[in-house]
């Protein structure tokens, strides 16, 4: 298991990036990307005012995402050096394409 500060150094990284692919998708894919220190949401323009949460969790080392009424938790993969979703072996950027696109009815890629 990752120490509590490599952990922070890898979920920033992986957040960082998160968050510029979703603000660029949002401006093609019509939804707002907010959050800061380590926490993002993506807001839908629905009639439902869909939101999806990812935040870490560093107890546990993992990073959850809750969306599609699903808690999906990802844990570091060195071989993969990447947060990984043990049950589908997707990194942190395929499960939120994945859930993002059955959201939208598109595909999005980030």
């Amino acid at each position: 298991m990752l120490d509590e500060l490599d952990f922070q150094r890898k979920a920033d990284a992986a957040f960082s990036e998160l968050k510029k692919r979703l603000l660029t998708a949002g401006d093609e894919h019509d939804f707002d990307v907010e959050g800061e220190s380590g926490k993002l949401e993506v807001q839908f323009q629905d009639a439902d005012e869909t939101k999806f949460v990812v935040s870490p969790n560093t107890p546990v080392r993992e990073i959850w995402i809750s969306a599609l009424s699903t808690s999906f938790k990802l844990g570091w993969s060195d071989a993969r050096n990447n947060f990984v979703l043990e049950k589908t072996g997707e990194d942190l950027r395929q499960v939120m394409s994945r859930v993002i696109s059955d959201q939208v009815g598109a595909q999005v890629t980030l």
